[in-house]
Protein backbone atom coordinates (compact mmCIF):
# COMPACT_ATOMS: atom_id res chain seq x y z
CA UNK A 1 0.00 0.00 0.00
CA UNK A 2 2.80 2.25 0.88
CA UNK A 3 4.90 1.41 -2.24
CA UNK A 4 1.60 2.41 -4.16
CA UNK A 5 1.01 6.07 -2.60
CA UNK A 6 4.86 6.35 -3.26
CA UNK A 7 4.73 5.73 -6.91
CA UNK A 8 1.19 7.97 -7.19
CA UNK A 9 2.94 10.94 -5.65
CA UNK A 10 5.66 10.52 -7.91
CA UNK A 11 3.85 10.38 -10.74
CA UNK A 12 1.69 13.25 -9.90
CA UNK A 13 5.04 14.92 -9.17
CA UNK A 14 5.96 14.40 -12.40
CA UNK A 15 3.00 15.61 -14.30
CA UNK A 16 2.53 18.51 -12.16
CA UNK A 17 5.75 19.71 -13.62
CA UNK A 18 4.52 19.06 -17.21
CA UNK A 19 1.66 20.67 -16.70
CA UNK A 20 2.08 24.23 -17.34
CA UNK A 21 4.24 23.08 -20.75
CA UNK A 22 0.91 20.63 -21.28
CA UNK A 23 -1.31 23.56 -20.78
CA UNK A 24 0.04 26.18 -23.17
CA UNK A 25 0.80 23.64 -25.79
CA UNK A 26 -2.92 22.94 -25.69
CA UNK A 27 -4.02 26.32 -25.82
CA UNK A 28 -1.51 27.84 -29.01
CA UNK A 29 -0.91 24.24 -30.65
CA UNK A 30 -3.80 22.15 -30.32
CA UNK A 31 -6.65 24.62 -29.95
CA UNK A 32 -5.62 26.40 -32.93
CA UNK A 33 -5.42 23.47 -35.15
CA UNK A 34 -8.83 22.15 -34.32
CA UNK A 35 -10.77 26.32 -34.77
CA UNK A 36 -8.67 26.31 -37.87
CA UNK A 37 -10.57 23.18 -39.41
CA UNK A 38 -13.90 24.22 -37.63
CA UNK A 39 -13.53 28.00 -39.47
CA UNK A 40 -12.76 26.24 -42.60
CA UNK A 41 -15.97 24.91 -42.63
CA UNK A 42 -17.53 28.47 -42.07
CA UNK A 43 -17.70 31.36 -44.25
CA UNK A 44 -16.47 34.22 -41.91
CA UNK A 45 -17.34 37.88 -42.52
CA UNK A 46 -16.88 40.85 -40.31
CA UNK A 47 -19.14 39.42 -37.13
CA UNK A 48 -21.18 36.78 -39.12
CA UNK A 49 -20.46 33.28 -40.38
CA UNK A 50 -22.53 30.92 -42.03
CA UNK A 51 -22.22 27.28 -42.62
CA UNK A 52 -20.87 26.78 -46.00
CA UNK A 53 -18.98 23.03 -45.65
CA UNK A 54 -16.49 21.91 -48.26
CA UNK A 55 -17.34 25.06 -50.22
CA UNK A 56 -14.21 26.69 -48.98
CA UNK A 57 -12.05 23.98 -50.24
CA UNK A 58 -13.86 23.67 -53.65
CA UNK A 59 -12.96 27.45 -54.07
CA UNK A 60 -9.34 26.87 -53.29
CA UNK A 61 -9.18 24.23 -56.07
CA UNK A 62 -10.67 26.48 -58.62
CA UNK A 63 -8.70 29.18 -57.87
CA UNK A 64 -5.80 29.78 -60.49
CA UNK A 65 -3.69 31.82 -57.65
CA UNK A 66 -4.02 28.61 -54.80
CA UNK A 67 -2.98 26.41 -57.24
CA UNK A 68 0.27 28.45 -58.71
CA UNK A 69 0.57 29.10 -54.82
CA UNK A 70 1.07 25.22 -54.25
CA UNK A 71 2.74 24.74 -57.19
CA UNK A 72 5.65 26.96 -56.14
CA UNK A 73 5.69 25.50 -52.18
CA UNK A 74 5.86 22.14 -53.75
CA UNK A 75 8.81 23.18 -55.46
CA UNK A 76 10.06 25.60 -52.70
CA UNK A 77 10.50 22.18 -50.69
CA UNK A 78 12.05 20.13 -53.08
CA UNK A 79 14.59 22.20 -54.26
CA UNK A 80 15.25 23.47 -50.32
CA UNK A 81 15.58 20.69 -48.64
CA UNK A 82 17.35 19.00 -50.91
CA UNK A 83 20.34 21.51 -51.60
CA UNK A 84 20.36 21.63 -47.56
CA UNK A 85 20.81 17.99 -47.34
CA UNK A 86 23.28 17.50 -49.75
CA UNK A 87 25.30 20.64 -49.19
CA UNK A 88 25.35 20.10 -45.47
CA UNK A 89 26.58 16.68 -45.82
CA UNK A 90 29.20 17.70 -48.32
CA UNK A 91 30.34 20.68 -45.63
CA UNK A 92 30.51 18.15 -42.96
CA UNK A 93 31.80 15.61 -44.42
CA UNK A 94 35.08 17.09 -45.24
CA UNK A 95 36.06 18.76 -42.39
CA UNK A 96 34.50 16.69 -39.36
CA UNK A 97 37.76 14.87 -38.95
CA UNK A 98 40.32 17.85 -39.33
CA UNK A 99 41.89 20.21 -36.41
CA UNK A 100 39.56 21.04 -33.87
CA UNK A 101 39.65 24.72 -34.35
CA UNK A 102 38.92 24.52 -38.15
CA UNK A 103 35.82 22.91 -37.31
CA UNK A 104 35.02 25.42 -34.99
CA UNK A 105 35.49 28.05 -37.52
CA UNK A 106 33.29 25.94 -39.78
CA UNK A 107 30.45 25.71 -37.44
CA UNK A 108 30.63 29.78 -36.29
CA UNK A 109 30.72 30.66 -40.10
CA UNK A 110 28.37 29.11 -41.38
CA UNK A 111 25.45 29.46 -38.11
CA UNK A 112 25.99 33.27 -38.14
CA UNK A 113 23.19 33.63 -41.33
CA UNK A 114 21.06 31.55 -39.15
CA UNK A 115 21.21 33.60 -35.84
CA UNK A 116 20.57 36.61 -37.82
CA UNK A 117 16.81 38.00 -38.27
CA UNK A 118 14.97 36.48 -41.44
CA UNK A 119 13.96 40.28 -41.90
CA UNK A 120 17.44 41.23 -42.23
CA UNK A 121 18.32 38.87 -44.07
CA UNK A 122 15.70 40.20 -46.61
CA UNK A 123 16.34 43.18 -46.18
CA UNK A 124 20.34 42.62 -47.09
CA UNK A 125 19.28 40.91 -50.11
CA UNK A 126 16.82 43.36 -51.34
CA UNK A 127 19.56 45.65 -51.66
CA UNK A 128 22.21 43.36 -53.06
CA UNK A 129 19.43 42.36 -56.14
CA UNK A 130 17.89 45.64 -56.53
CA UNK A 131 18.10 46.68 -60.25
CA UNK A 132 18.69 50.11 -60.12
CA UNK A 133 21.24 50.72 -57.02
CA UNK A 134 22.41 46.86 -55.92
CA UNK A 135 25.75 45.69 -55.94
CA UNK A 136 25.21 42.55 -57.81
CA UNK A 137 23.29 44.35 -61.00
CA UNK A 138 26.11 46.97 -60.56
CA UNK A 139 29.12 44.26 -61.22
CA UNK A 140 26.84 42.87 -64.45
CA UNK A 141 26.76 46.35 -65.72
CA UNK A 142 30.52 46.70 -64.91
CA UNK A 143 31.29 42.78 -66.34
CA UNK A 144 29.24 44.19 -69.53
CA UNK A 145 26.27 41.13 -68.73
CA UNK A 146 22.99 41.29 -69.70
CA UNK A 147 20.63 43.13 -67.19
CA UNK A 148 18.66 40.69 -65.33
CA UNK A 149 15.90 42.09 -62.79
CA UNK A 150 16.42 39.28 -60.53
CA UNK A 151 13.30 39.41 -58.20
CA UNK A 152 10.86 41.43 -61.34
CA UNK A 153 11.75 38.29 -63.72
CA UNK A 154 8.84 35.36 -63.75
CA UNK A 155 11.93 32.64 -65.06
CA UNK A 156 14.65 34.27 -62.02
CA UNK A 157 12.14 34.93 -58.86
CA UNK A 158 12.19 31.35 -57.35
CA UNK A 159 15.69 30.42 -58.29
CA UNK A 160 16.65 33.47 -55.92
CA UNK A 161 13.98 33.12 -53.67
CA UNK A 162 15.39 29.20 -53.16
CA UNK A 163 18.91 30.66 -52.73
CA UNK A 164 18.91 33.11 -50.36
CA UNK A 165 16.24 30.43 -47.88
CA UNK A 166 18.74 27.94 -48.76
CA UNK A 167 21.97 30.17 -47.98
CA UNK A 168 20.40 31.37 -44.41
CA UNK A 169 19.41 28.14 -43.00
CA UNK A 170 21.81 25.73 -43.96
CA UNK A 171 24.20 26.54 -40.78
CA UNK A 172 21.61 24.69 -38.82
CA UNK A 173 22.01 21.51 -40.89
CA UNK A 174 26.32 21.86 -40.98
CA UNK A 175 26.00 21.80 -37.55
CA UNK A 176 23.49 18.90 -36.84
CA UNK A 177 25.87 16.90 -39.38
CA UNK A 178 29.19 17.72 -37.95
CA UNK A 179 28.18 16.98 -34.57
CA UNK A 180 26.64 13.83 -35.65
CA UNK A 181 29.59 12.65 -37.59
CA UNK A 182 32.09 13.18 -34.60
CA UNK A 183 29.91 10.90 -32.58
CA UNK A 184 30.71 7.95 -35.06
CA UNK A 185 32.88 5.10 -32.91
CA UNK A 186 36.30 6.00 -34.29
CA UNK A 187 37.01 2.68 -34.01
CA UNK A 188 34.58 1.93 -37.14
CA UNK A 189 36.84 4.72 -39.12
CA UNK A 190 40.15 3.42 -38.30
CA UNK A 191 38.79 -0.31 -39.17
CA UNK A 192 38.21 0.94 -42.56
CA UNK A 193 41.11 2.75 -42.96
CA UNK A 194 43.17 -0.88 -41.91
CA UNK A 195 41.09 -2.37 -44.63
CA UNK A 196 42.22 0.23 -46.66
CA UNK A 197 38.94 1.90 -47.56
CA UNK A 198 38.83 5.18 -49.85
CA UNK A 199 37.34 8.32 -48.00
CA UNK A 200 34.65 7.82 -50.51
CA UNK A 201 33.37 4.71 -49.32
CA UNK A 202 34.08 5.60 -45.91
CA UNK A 203 31.44 8.47 -46.12
CA UNK A 204 28.85 6.77 -48.20
CA UNK A 205 29.28 3.22 -46.84
CA UNK A 206 29.80 4.39 -42.65
CA UNK A 207 29.05 7.97 -42.66
CA UNK A 208 25.68 8.65 -44.46
CA UNK A 209 24.06 5.49 -43.06
CA UNK A 210 25.24 6.45 -39.54
CA UNK A 211 24.14 9.57 -39.52
CA UNK A 212 20.54 8.91 -41.51
CA UNK A 213 18.27 9.73 -38.14
CA UNK A 214 19.63 13.52 -38.66
CA UNK A 215 19.22 13.67 -42.08
CA UNK A 216 15.31 12.70 -41.15
CA UNK A 217 15.61 15.04 -38.70
CA UNK A 218 16.59 17.45 -40.83
CA UNK A 219 14.37 16.84 -43.52
CA UNK A 220 11.53 17.02 -41.51
CA UNK A 221 12.07 20.22 -39.89
CA UNK A 222 13.07 22.23 -43.66
CA UNK A 223 10.01 20.91 -44.50
CA UNK A 224 7.94 22.54 -41.78
CA UNK A 225 9.97 25.51 -42.22
CA UNK A 226 9.61 26.00 -45.88
CA UNK A 227 5.81 25.61 -45.70
CA UNK A 228 6.13 28.43 -43.59
CA UNK A 229 8.04 30.32 -45.47
CA UNK A 230 6.52 34.15 -45.74
CA UNK A 231 8.92 36.54 -44.61
CA UNK A 232 11.07 37.02 -47.47
CA UNK A 233 8.49 36.53 -49.45
CA UNK A 234 7.10 39.58 -47.92
CA UNK A 235 9.96 41.86 -48.13
CA UNK A 236 11.74 40.84 -51.38
CA UNK A 237 8.65 40.17 -54.04
CA UNK A 238 5.41 40.15 -52.37
CA UNK A 239 4.53 37.14 -54.45
CA UNK A 240 5.04 38.81 -57.60
CA UNK A 241 5.82 39.20 -60.23
CA UNK A 242 2.20 37.71 -61.32
CA UNK A 243 2.04 35.11 -58.12
CA UNK A 244 5.20 33.67 -59.37
CA UNK A 245 6.88 33.72 -56.04
CA UNK A 246 3.73 33.41 -54.00
CA UNK A 247 3.28 30.48 -51.48
CA UNK A 248 0.27 28.51 -49.62
CA UNK A 249 1.68 30.86 -46.62
CA UNK A 250 1.98 34.21 -48.47
CA UNK A 251 -1.88 33.22 -50.22
CA UNK A 252 -3.39 32.33 -46.73
CA UNK A 253 -1.91 36.01 -45.51
CA UNK A 254 -3.27 37.32 -48.21
CA UNK A 255 -6.86 35.99 -47.61
CA UNK A 256 -6.89 36.39 -43.85
CA UNK A 257 -5.49 40.00 -42.96
CA UNK A 258 -6.16 41.51 -46.92
CA UNK A 259 -9.16 40.22 -48.43
CA UNK A 260 -10.93 39.08 -44.76
CA UNK A 261 -11.56 35.82 -45.68
CA UNK A 262 -11.09 33.89 -42.91
CA UNK A 263 -13.00 30.67 -44.36
CA UNK A 264 -10.50 30.42 -46.89
CA UNK A 265 -7.63 31.43 -45.32
CA UNK A 266 -8.14 28.69 -42.49
CA UNK A 267 -9.07 26.18 -45.62
CA UNK A 268 -5.44 26.76 -46.55
CA UNK A 269 -4.01 26.23 -42.86
CA UNK A 270 -5.57 22.89 -43.31
CA UNK A 271 -3.98 21.83 -46.47
CA UNK A 272 -0.96 22.70 -45.48
CA UNK A 273 -1.33 20.50 -41.88
CA UNK A 274 -2.21 17.41 -43.81
CA UNK A 275 1.11 18.12 -46.23
CA UNK A 276 3.36 18.36 -43.56
CA UNK A 277 1.70 15.47 -41.39
CA UNK A 278 1.68 13.61 -44.68
CA UNK A 279 5.28 14.46 -45.48
CA UNK A 280 6.42 13.98 -41.88
CA UNK A 281 4.59 10.55 -40.97
CA UNK A 282 7.07 8.43 -43.39
CA UNK A 283 9.81 9.75 -41.82
CA UNK A 284 8.73 9.62 -38.10
CA UNK A 285 7.86 5.90 -38.60
CA UNK A 286 11.27 5.48 -40.17
CA UNK A 287 12.94 7.04 -37.20
CA UNK A 288 10.51 4.37 -34.48
CA UNK A 289 11.26 1.73 -36.35
CA UNK A 290 15.13 2.54 -35.73
CA UNK A 291 14.73 2.95 -31.89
Amino acid sequence: MKKNIHALKRNLTGYLFIAPQLFFFVIFLVYPIFEGIRLSLFKVSFNTMSFVGFENYKALLADPVFIQAAINTVIFVVCIVALTIIFALFIATAVFDKNAKYVSFIRGAYYVPVMVSMVVMSMIWSFLLNPSIGLIPYAARQLELPAINFLGDANWVLPVIIFVTFATNVGQAVILYIAAMIGVPKELLEAAEVDGASRIKVIFKILIPLVKPTTIYIAIINIINVLKIFVVIQLLTGGGPNNASTTLMYFLYNNAFKYNQLGIASAVGVIMFAIALMLSLPQLRTILKNN
